[in-house]
């Protein structure tokens, strides 16, 4: 697939999507509490989304049947939001995807449930910090398989995490997913060359034990194989002539 280099006026759209998407996450996080139910959480992402007039990306998009992914503890991405409650200790992935004006704008994080081990904690920690190594990889003819190998020396050679393969960053824009694809386990000095004005994700999914995970039954909800926890976190980056550019930095991040 063609790489798509964005226009000064398309770059400003996807700013303002990507805006929208990270207010998303702060508009929820109040509700992210025990008792409350995944597809409460998404009602409630859904409701503020098409208020502040977008879509949410997710829904219908191939068949997924909700707004928000929401992953819990051993699921690695794309759980499907409905009558399972939080309870204390448990950690979940909150996905937001929203098209504003024609272009989408991707991120998630991840919140505690009450009261929450320090071996989630830590795991929750080393993946935030992941996304954050991979994203300052991320500049003019830099080598997208930097940004991977930056991710798998933190979380897997000093921390003994396994870093999923099975899943990868990608591009967006007026397309949900498109070229290129970026990979969390690259290996430095491969990978297409970073050209200013390309928009992509980056989303480690860091799992506690193996790296190795698989789809249940409905088709999307991906777990770890050994059923131990798993952690991601995402932003949606633009390439600029001077880095980098976090275009779904949440509020307090934006001050």
């Amino acid at each position: 697939m063609a790489i798509d280099i964005k226009s000064k006026h398309e770059i400003e759209k996807m700013r303002r999507s990507c805006r929208l998407a990270a207010d998303v996450l702060d508009h929820v996080e109040p509700y992210v509490k025990p008792g409350v139910t995944t597809g409460e959480l998404d009602r409630i992402c859904h409701e503020y989304i098409v208020k502040h007039g977008a879509y949410p990306a997710p829904l219908n998009y191939k068949g997924f049947p909700k707004s928000i992914c929401t992953s819990i503890n051993e699921v690695v991405c794309h759980g499907i939001p409905g009558d399972r409650e939080l309870r204390s200790g448990d950690i979940v992935n909150l996905d937001i995807t929203t098209i504003l004006d024609g272009f989408h704008g991707d991120t998630s994080e991840m919140f505690f449930v009450g009261e929450v081990d320090e071996a989630a904690r830590k795991l929750v920690e080393v993946t935030r910090r992941s996304l954050w190594l991979g994203i300052q990889e991320v500049g003019p003819d830099k080598r997208i398989g930097d940004i991977g190998a930056a991710i798998v020396e933190y979380a897997n050679k000093q921390h003994g995490y396994g870093v999923v393969e099975a899943f990868c960053g990608h591009g967006i824009g007026r397309e949900f997913h498109t070229a290129p694809q970026v990979s969390h386990v690259g290996r430095r000095g491969t990978g297409m060359r970073m050209r200013v004005g390309m928009t992509f994700t980056i989303e480690p999914m860091i799992n506690e034990g193996t790296h190795q995970c698989d789809v249940l039954e409905d088709g999307w909800t991906a777990v770890t194989r050994d059923g131990r926890l798993s952690a991601q976190a995402e932003h949606t980056v633009l390439v600029t002539d001077d880095g980098v550019e976090v275009l779904t930095l949440r509020e307090s991040a934006r001050r």
